[in-house]
């Protein structure tokens, strides 16, 4: 009995330190002065926000590994994403914004970030809703592990940071230095567009369902290389790195359903990436 309690502990304590990390980008955020949120502070978010999210697998991952699955797993789980990956992007974005207080583009920027908030809560019931009513059903199990309804919200926190770290980026500003009227909007407006695609009814790949055969080992001696590259990358290059891997995600999923919607529903062409209809269509 004790062995199973500790086994049950264990996926429980890694969705902690993702909470914690999440909780952690908020406070220390929080401490600075409205728009003096730099390059600096914005690139130690991300790279706590992506220790979450690797947290945030791997507790999954645990749990399956070990059958410690539970219902307060799963409601702790969402709990946690919907403050590390929900608020913490919206907390870095209005603090590294310098906003005059009762101004239009204060509203407009708050209101931005609130509905991507509001957006990641509602995606992530939707996502609890639909995991508890797939239990024991081995077929609704495997359909979800092979894609998501509406993007994840840890793909969209990684979204919105990158967008707002690709533009304060020193190499970036070298060729495109927006002023701060123009990186709000264009923010502001990002996030609203992030928001909408966590409650929409596009389909999205999970990671989980990736399988790749390596058919010799000259593809493996390739994958190595590919992958001192991408560490290069992230290593003098982490901005770009982290926005083009993010929206390369968002746009891999828009290609899938547009192929898919020009086959028609009649084919069976990348079938799991028809569009959901909507749950106010599925009553009557």
């Amino acid at each position: 009995m004790g062995i199973m309690k500790r086994v049950y502990l264990v996926p429980n304590i890694i969705t902690a330190f993702s909470l914690a990390c999440g909780l952690f980008v908020i406070f220390k955020v929080n401490m600075i002065e409205p728009g003096s949120g730099d390059y600096e502070v914005v690139y130690a978010a991300a790279l706590l926000l992506l220790v979450a999210a690797l947290a945030d697998f791997l507790d999954g991952a645990v749990a399956r590994a070990f059958h410690a699955e539970s219902q307060f797993g799963l409601v702790f789980d969402s709990l946690a994403d919907s403050i590390s990956f929900g608020v913490a992007p919206s907390v870095i974005l209005l603090k590294t914004l310098s906003l005059e207080q009762g101004t239009f583009l204060s509203f407009f920027s708050t209101t931005g970030a609130m509905i991507f908030s509001l957006c990641g809560v509602l995606r992530l019931v939707r996502f609890s809703v639909k995991a508890s009513e797939a239990r024991g059903n081995e077929e609704l199990q495997a359909a979800q592990k092979k894609h998501f309804t509406g993007l994840p919200i840890p793909a969209g926190a990684a979204a919105a940071v990158s967008a707002n770290l690709f533009f304060l980026s020193p190499f970036v500003r070298q060729w495109i230095d927006l002023n701060t009227f123009d990186r709000s909007v264009f923010l502001t407006c990002v996030m609203i567009v992030l928001g909408y695609l966590m409650v929409c009814r596009l389909k999205f790949p999970s990671l989980k369902s990736l399988h790749f055969r390596i058919p010799s080992f000259h593809w493996v001696f390739l994958g190595v290389v590919i992958a001192v590259f991408v560490l290069y990358g992230i290593l003098y290059f982490f901005p770009l790195i982290l926005a083009f891997a993010a929206w390369s995600y968002i746009l891999v999923a828009f290609v899938l359903t547009v192929i898919r919607l020009i086959a028609g529903k009649k084919s069976k062409t990348l079938e799991e990436f028809e569009p959901e209809s909507d749950d106010f269509e599925q009553l009557h």
